[in-house]
């Protein structure tokens, strides 16, 4: 299909599908490499759930992930196999969508599955920036379909007891809500600019991204490294640890009042753009703070973490699911009662909540992806502004926050010593503090002219995500 032949036209949806017991749930995975294929698992698992079709722009992974269906399904239905969205959203008797498309596909789909009435499951990142985001989130509201954010842990209801212990003072007031995503990759080389496969749809594949020429690093998983399709290890893997540390704050908070990033893509030397190492912090208007930690680069004892930290104003914290008080190295197992959450896991919950026919149902609502999406964004975009400065321990510029000092050091140890990166050899980025408006969804202060123009991307033409009040 040729960018732009067809425009989606929003606001004139029908409502939701009301279902009895009975009713077959009809649903269509959109982004079938890769997760997508264990977003076909999950469907599969579900009773009384119908896969109604596979999207992709690549008619080699879509003809291959229909195959495999089929052999699956063994003739109890029949699945189509489309290219672009649009035509299943057409069917007046699907019900959902399934998204596990690249991050610059997640709002634009959402939003479109709203307004045609349809419900939606969208892998982590919801948004790609702060603004489309929020345009999800009203679309969401505005045609009242259930929208489950694919981050997992909403569904655990030993997560959900821990964060209701902590909001209700068990340990202590929480100082500080900290998130990993610490886990080994390795460099993507370069790929030289070319034209797009004979199989890939090119304009689809692009979508709202403005990208102006293909080149293989981008198809189909290295497009997390770069600014316009992706969002680094913070809003990928880290989505999930972002969306903890969120829900750990108090449940009063929405967006942080100010953020900063350090870090740098260090020893690949390749065409990617994201960090590989960074420390973020953010602070939000009640005074706590979410920290952040991604770490990339292998070396010989590298340390695994893809995980959440809680430190109290007492001096407590929790680290790997055991309390230590204040001083103390011996912990204590933590014991609190189940949490709150619909049962089913991620995806039976998402179907339940799609019976029923109530938004609240979702483990991981579209308001909880934009707030901690938006944390992730927030960060980013400092780092995305950040100047090269030596790489030392004079790098981290934290003002009098002791404890953001001491974090940070002991990542720079880890890649100064573990890592090998040379001290005053090598550059950090270091990023400005950056001042935030939760209300309005705008930077403030000496930064703002530059930060706001990060908060919405460039779409294509045919592919524009919708002002707020025009979804």
């Amino acid at each position: 299909m040729a960018a732009g032949a067809t425009v989606w036209i929003g606001g004139t949806a029908s409502t939701p599908r009301v279902f009895g017991a009975n009713d077959r749930l009809r649903i269509a995975v959109a982004g079938v490499n890769g997760r997508g294929g264990s977003h076909i698992g999950g469907w599969l698992e579900q009773p009384n759930v119908e896969i109604a079709y596979l999207v992709d722009p690549d008619q080699r992974v879509l003809g291959n992930q229909l195959k495999n269906l089929e052999k699956k399904v063994a003739g109890k239905y029949a699945c189509k196999g489309v290219a672009d969205i649009r035509r299943a959203l057409e069917d007046k008797d699907l019900d959902a969508i399934s998204i596990a498309t690249p991050n610059h596909w997640h709002s634009l789909m959402t939003i479109w599955a709203a307004q045609a009435g349809k419900h939606v499951y969208v892998e982590k990142p919801m948004s790609h920036d702060i603004a489309e985001g929020r345009v999800a989130w009203e679309a969401q509201k505005k045609y009242g379909v259930v929208v489950q954010h694919g981050t997992q842990s909403r569904s655990s209801a030993s997560n959900a007891g821990l964060h209701q212990a902590i909001h209700e003072g068990k340990f202590g007031k929480l100082k500080i809500s900290y998130g990993y995503a610490c886990k080994p990759r390795a460099g993507i080389g370069f790929k030289p600019m070319s034209d797009p496969p004979a199989d890939l749809d090119w304009s689809l594949w692009r979508g709202p991204a403005v990208i102006p020429q293909f080149h293989a690093n981008l198809v189909h998983y290295n497009w997390h490294w770069f600014w316009v399709s992706g969002n680094g290890e913070l809003n990928n893997q880290g989505t999930h640890q972002l969306d903890m540390a969120y829900w750990a704050l108090d449940p009063s908070v929405t967006l942080p009042v100010r953020a900063m990033a350090i870090g740098g893509r260090f020893q690949w030397n390749d065409q990617g753009e994201t960090p590989n190492t960074m420390f973020g912090i953010a602070q939000y208007p009640n005074g706590q703070y979410v920290f952040f930690n991604v770490r990339n680069v292998n070396y010989k004892g590298y340390q695994q973490q893809v995980e959440n930290e809680y430190y109290f104003e007492d001096g407590g914290k929790i680290v790997r699911n055991m309390y230590y008080a204040k001083g103390s190295s011996q912990g204590e197992k933590v014991s609190v009662p189940p949490g709150k959450v619909t049962p089913g896991g991620n995806w039976g919950s998402f179907i339940a909540a799609c019976r029923a026919g109530k938004p609240e149902m979702a483990n991981g609502t579209a308001s909880q992806a934009h707030y901690s999406c938006t944390l992730g964004h927030v960060i980013n975009n400092s780092y995305r502004l950040g100047q090269k400065v030596p790489f030392n321990a004079k790098a981290g510029r934290f003002g009098d926050n002791r404890e953001a000092y001491e974090h940070f050091m002991t990542l720079h140890a880890l890649m100064r010593d573990g890592v090998g990166v040379p001290e005053n050899d090598a550059q950090y980025i270091v990023g400005p503090w950056l001042t935030f408006d939760p209300k309005t969804e705008r930077f403030t202060g000496e930064f703002a002219a530059q930060a706001n123009r990060l908060v919405k991307d460039p779409n294509r033409p045919g592919f524009e995500v919708p002002a707020p009040d025009k979804v």
